[in-house]
């Protein structure tokens, strides 16, 4: 047998070993024939079988070990087959007894025996030759040995391949499912958006709770890193098992994977499984602004500079949806919680699972009647078309900018004494407007940052919050490009004055009736503008 832990040079030598298993000196099994030792090698196979004879002669004079072998019936060769230089008075001392004996190894095989036939020993002088005709005849296996040896190890083999074959398939079928996709012919063209369920599984580690980002309304969302290229990914698991739609679905999400802004999370691709959609996004270090706004164990609150930063991306990420892309993009679900931080702690717009994509200047906008979004950002008049609409984004983003000015949801069950005791919800748009009515705008401004913010910049970025969600849809500023004006300074905010009154019972709360989603209308609040004209509201503010 050959170990390759000892360097032995093959599975068939012939090597001096002293105390070690790493030989001395080795060579191929064989013996050198011809008169003299001046003929050629020849190679004997030590588990042939065949009875062979070995010499081991040690002169210590010159301290050499000379090993040689041959055939049964032939004579000593000449020449040795290994000699090895060694000084055996270092092992074989005067201190006690030296004993000579034989040990073998059977390696790995099944069954082998190794049988000493004959041997001679003396010191001092050559060992007495062997008469090799007096030598036992090699044991030989007989029939019977033979077929009690097949009745035991054949069925113990027979079962045992059995055993590994059905263990084999029980694997390959479970390997199968563990990776199982859904293809159809449609989704050829959009092969090189789709990733392979494999590839995202061994980036997740198997879609470890240890890798959990985050748990949203739609799914969970995993990190990852690709085998391959170690880039960093997010995994949304979304379930999705009717079909219905499906192909329309994916083209979206291809199509939204063209989009390029330095203010949106990049979406990859996807993979589809039997009653799941996974979808692919690029991984944002810093998480969700939601986390950095409400979540104040172990971070740090954002400075105003930050804020006015994150919404001014916000901003120019939505506009490049609504107006710079080759198609409308209406988000749907803008959302603190939906815009993650990147390394440099910009905010970037994601999750585009209920964007909705149409031909500028579609005459009917998306093809939808039902409301979808959040509860405290969703637009007034989808209570009542269900049809959403840039402009519908837009009111969503002005209470998105109210939440990152102020530190607080949209909807808040804590109540301050100066505020409705009623036990009933506070939604933050009234909240701020009840301040702005005694002349207390900036108050609302997030009390972590103690004061260290711009008056000025906070008094417009709380009122173009109130302007963006105001309920109705043409006092809202005209487009997004319009809003970015706003925050950058390029326009000038108009002057617009708080209500005259707000009703304690003027929250505009969403309700579920038989399905369809509907508000209170209980308040009526007037805005003044500054050329004295006056627009009634009803139903909101």
């Amino acid at each position: 047998m050959q170990n390759d832990e000892f360097q032995d040079i093959n599975d068939n030598h012939v090597g001096v070993d002293v105390n070690s298993l790493h030989s001395v000196q080795s060579y191929y099994a064989g013996y050198y024939g011809g008169g003299g030792g001046s003929g050629g090698f020849r190679n004997l196979t030590l588990i042939s079988g065949e009875a062979m004879q070995v010499w081991v002669d040690y002169d210590a004079e010159v301290a050499q070990i000379n090993v040689t072998m041959a055939p049964l019936s032939m004579a000593k060769p000449a020449r040795p087959l290994v000699s090895a230089r060694y000084n055996l008075s270092t092992i074989l001392t005067d201190d006690g007894p030296a004993f000579v004996g034989f040990s073998a190894a059977t390696g790995g095989t099944l069954k082998s025996r190794h049988y000493v036939l004959g041997w001679s020993f003396s010191i001092d002088r050559p060992a007495p030759a062997i008469d090799l005709s007096k030598l036992p005849k090699l044991p030989r296996v007989s029939a019977k040995d033979r077929t009690r040896t097949l009745e035991i190890v054949l069925p113990v083999a027979t079962a045992a391949f059995l055993l590994a074959a059905g263990m084999a398939i029980l694997l390959l079928v479970r390997r199968h499912r563990r990776y199982a996709e859904l293809h159809e012919d449609w989704e050829l063209e959009f092969g090189p958006h789709r990733f392979s369920y494999k590839d995202l599984f061994h980036a997740t580690d198997g879609f470890k709770n240890s890798n959990l980002l985050g748990i949203g309304g739609f799914g969970r969302v995993y990190k990852g890193v690709l085998p391959a290229s170690r880039t960093e990914i997010a995994v949304k698991r979304v379930s999705h098992e009717s079909k219905q739609g499906m192909k329309e679905f994916i083209s979206e999400i291809v199509s939204l994977g063209r989009l390029q802004h330095r203010n949106l999370v990049q979406l990859l691709g996807y993979c589809r499984r039997k009653g799941e959609l996974l979808l692919v996004y690029d991984y944002m270090p810093n998480g969700s602004l939601d986390k950095c706004l409400h979540d104040r164990e172990g971070q740090h609150t954002l400075d105003w500079a930050l804020r006015v930063q994150i919404i001014k991306g916000v901003a120019s990420g939505l506009s490049y949806l609504h107006l710079d892309w080759e198609k409308v993009v209406v988000h749907r679900d803008i959302k603190a919680s939906n815009v993650l931080l990147d390394g440099d702690m910009n905010g970037r717009l994601g999750d585009f699972g209920l964007a909705r994509l149409y031909d500028h200047g579609g005459a009917d906008g998306p093809k939808t009647t039902h409301v979808v979004g959040t509860i405290g950002y969703i637009a007034p008049e989808l209570g009542r078309t269900g049809k959403a609409s840039p402009l519908t984004d837009i009111f969503a983003f002005g209470i998105f900018v109210l939440e990152v000015a102020c530190g607080r949801r949209p909807i808040s069950k804590q109540l301050t004494q100066d505020d409705d005791s009623d036990g009933g919800a506070l939604l933050l748009v009234d909240w701020v407007l009840s301040h702005w009515q005694n002349g207390s705008l900036t108050e609302t401004v997030d009390i972590r940052l103690q004061g260290d913010y711009d008056s000025d910049e906070a008094s417009m970025v709380l009122k173009l919050g109130l302007l963006c969600s105001h309920p109705f849809v043409d006092a809202r500023p005209t487009s997004m490009r319009q809003v970015t004006q706003y925050l950058d300074g390029h326009v000038a905010l108009p002057d617009f004055m708080p209500p005259c009154h707000i009703l304690p019972s003027s929250m505009m709360i969403p309700e579920q009736s038989e399905g369809f989603l509907m508000y209170n209308n209980t308040s009526s609040q007037i805005f003044k503008a500054s050329n004295g004209s006056m627009s009634s509201l009803s139903g909101g503010r």
